[in-house]
C-alpha cells in the first residue's frame, strides 16, 4: 500500500490555479489536474458523500446539506450523523482489500460515528444558558484534548459566519499534520475551507486583491502538508466539491409559493415561522438548488408551472429528470428547482421583516430553514459591526438574554458567488490534482469514479498480477460500487 493525502480545498478550480498559487501549480505540474465532473446538486453534504462512496446523491441519500424529514414534519440541515448516508465509504473498501488499511477522517462532513479510525469535526457546545461555544467532535475521543492541547480551542467562529478567516483552515492544517505524525493512516482526508468565503462574498474575481491573499494564504497551508507527504513518501491528491460564480441577486421562491397559498405560517409571539407539516407545497432552499415538497400529488403540476414562470429559475425537475440526472432519492423535494447560472435561492418566506423569525439576523445555520450565505457579511446598518458583535457577547456573558442580531435581511445582492448548478465553463468548476499522472485518466475526472482514483493511489498495480488486486475486487461489487469498477479499469487500461 502507498500511504496517500487527499486535501480537499474549498472552491478551487482551474482558472485560481497559477500565479498566487505557486505550490498547487507546481503539484499540477510535474503530476496532472482534470476538472471533476461533479453531480447535482453541487454542494459540500452531497459532492463529498459522492467521492467518498462512488454513488449519485439518488443512491447515497444526501441529496443537499440537508433536507425536509417527512415523518418529523421538520428540515434540519448540517446533521452530522454518519447514518445518516447510504454506500461504502473509500476506507471501507481499501480495508476489505488489506485489514491493515487506516484512515484519517479530518472535517469532511458526516464525520461523526463513521467508521474511520481517527476522525476530527466541528460541533459547538450549547450550553442550557443559550451560549454557543466554540468545540469539536473527535474519534477516539481522547484525540480532543491531544488536538486542544497542541492548538488550542478550534476557531469556530473563523469557520463560518461575518468573522471567518483563514484561521479555522489553519487549525485544520496543523491538526492533520499532527495526525500524520503520530497515526501515520494510509489514507488522510483532509479539509480547507478558506477560498469559498471570499468567493462567495466578492465573487470569482482573480483581479480582487483579497481574492489573491486568500489564493496565497490556502496554497500556503497545502505547501506544508505537500511538503510533508512529500517527505514520508505520501502520495497527494487535491480536490474541490464545487466551483463558485458570479451572482447578482437570490431569488425568494418560498414567498412565490406562500403567495400562491401553499406555503403556511404560524404566529409565535409576533414573528412569523414556517410551519412546513402545515403547507401544500414549500422549498428547501440550498445555495442554486431547491427542493420543493409537495404534500398533494395533484397539486405538483401546478407547482411547477408556478415556479418555471419564476423570474430566476433555469429548471424544475419532475421524477424523470431527478432520475436522469441521480438525484431520485426519498429525502428529495417532490420537485427540484435550479436556478440561473447568476442567481441563487433565499429561504426567505416572510413578507415583512418586521416579522421575521428572530434567527433571521443570526448566524444560525440550524434554525434556519435554508442555507443563507448574507451569514458572511455584517449587516451594512451597522456603524461598528465587530463592536456590536462584542458588546452583545459581553451581555451574554453577564447574564443578560440577547440575540447576535449582526446579519442583515435588507440586501441579498451582498452576495456575490454562488454554487450548487454545474458549472457551464469547466475551468470554472471543480478539480483533480494528482502527483501521479500515471493514475489519472486523459480527460475529466467523473465524482463517482473519485472513490476508485482514491483506491488506486493506495493499491497502485506494479505489475499485471497487481492490477487484477485493484480491478477484481470492483468487478466483484460491480453494483455496490459501479465508479470504483469503472475508475479500477481506466487504471488497468493505461498501466
Amino acid at each position: 500500500m502507498h500511504n496517500t493525502l487527499v486535501i480537499l480545498v474549498v472552491g478551487l478550480t482551474p482558472a485560481l490555479v497559477g500565479e498566487h498559487t505557486p505550490n498547487l501549480k507546481r503539484l499540477a505540474e510535474r503530476g496532472a489536474l482534470r476538472p471533476l465532473d461533479t453531480v447535482t446538486p453541487a454542494v459540500t453534504c452531497s459532492a463529498q458523500m459522492t467521492l467518498l462512496t462512488g454513488l449519485p446523491p439518488g443512491e447515497h441519500g444526501a441529496v443537499a446539506n440537508g433536507w425536509y424529514f417527512r415523518d418529523l414534519s421538520e428540515i434540519w440541515l448540517w446533521r452530522q450523523s454518519n447514518r445518516l448516508i447510504a454506500g461504502e465509504r473509500v476506507w471501507e473498501a481499501g480495508k476489505r482489500r488489506d485489514p491493515d488499511f487506516t484512515c484519517a477522517k479530518l472535517f469532511w462532513w458526516y464525520n461523526m460515528y463513521a467508521s474511520a479510525d481517527w476522525s476530527a469535526t466541528p460541533r459547538p457546545m450549547y450550553p442550557a444558558d443559550g451560549r454557543k461555544l466554540p468545540d469539536h467532535y473527535t474519534y477516539p475521543p481522547e484525540l480532543h484534548d491531544e488536538l486542544d492541547a497542541e492548538l488550542g480551542t478550534f476557531p469556530l467562529f473563523s469557520f463560518w459566519g461575518p468573522m471567518a478567516s483563514i484561521d479555522s483552515s489553519r487549525w485544520i492544517s496543523d491538526a492533520t499534520r499532527h495526525v500524520v505524525t503520530t497515526r501515520n493512516p494510509t489514507l488522510t482526508l483532509t479539509y480547507l475551507p478558506h477560498l469559498d468565503y471570499n468567493l462567495q462574498r466578492l465573487g470569482p474575481d482573480l483581479d480582487h486583491p483579497e481574492l489573491q491573499r486568500d489564493l496565497r494564504d490556502v496554497d500556503a497551508l497545502c505547501g506544508e502538508l505537500i511538503d510533508q507527504a512529500e517527505r514520508d513518501g505520501r502520495r497527494v491528491i487535491v480536490v474541490s466539491e464545487y466551483g463558485i460564480t458570479p451572482v447578482s441577486d437570490a431569488v425568494h421562491i418560498n414567498r412565490a409559493l406562500r403567495d400562491a397559498g401553499w406555503l403556511a405560517v404560524r404566529d409565535e409571539r409576533g414573528r412569523e415561522q414556517l410551519d412546513p407539516g402545515a403547507s401544500a407545497a414549500f422549498a428547501v432552499a440550498d445555495h442554486q438548488i431547491a427542493h420543493v415538497y409537495v404534500r398533494d400529488a395533484a397539486t405538483i403540476p401546478a407547482v411547477r408551472a408556478r415556479l418555471q414562470g419564476l423570474e430566476g429559475v433555469e429548471a424544475v425537475w419532475g421524477e424523470a429528470e431527478k432520475r436522469a440526472n441521480g438525484l431520485d432519492h426519498a429525502n428529495a423535494g417532490e420537485l427540484v428547482a435550479i436556478s440561473r447560472a447568476d442567481r441563487w435561492f433565499s429561504y426567505y418566506y416572510w413578507l415583512d421583516d418586521a416579522r421575521a423569525p428572530d434567527y433571521a439576523r443570526t448566524v444560525d445555520i440550524h434554525r434556519k430553514p435554508g442555507y443563507d450565505p448574507v451569514e458572511l457579511f455584517f449587516d451594512p446598518a451597522l456603524k461598528s459591526p465587530k463592536f456590536s458583535a462584542g458588546w452583545r457577547l459581553a451581555k451574554r456573558r453577564l447574564g443578560m438574554l440577547q440575540l447576535l442580531d449582526v446579519i442583515s435581511l435588507k440586501d441579498t445582492r451582498l452576495v456575490k458567488g454562488a454554487h450548487g448548478r454545474v458549472t457551464d465553463d469547466p475551468t470554472m468548476g471543480p478539480l483533480v490534482i494528482s502527483s501521479q499522472a500515471d493514475l489519472m485518466p486523459e480527460g475529466a475526472v467523473a465524482a463517482t469514479d473519485f472513490k476508485a482514483l482514491v483506491l488506486a493511489h493506495v493499491f497502485q498495480p506494479d505489475d499485471e498480477t497487481a492490477v487484477a488486486a485493484v480491478v477484481k475486487p470492483a468487478a466483484e461489487n460491480r453494483d455496490e460500487n459501479p465508479g470504483e469498477m469503472r475508475q479500477a479499469q481506466t487504471v488497468r487500461t493505461q498501466k
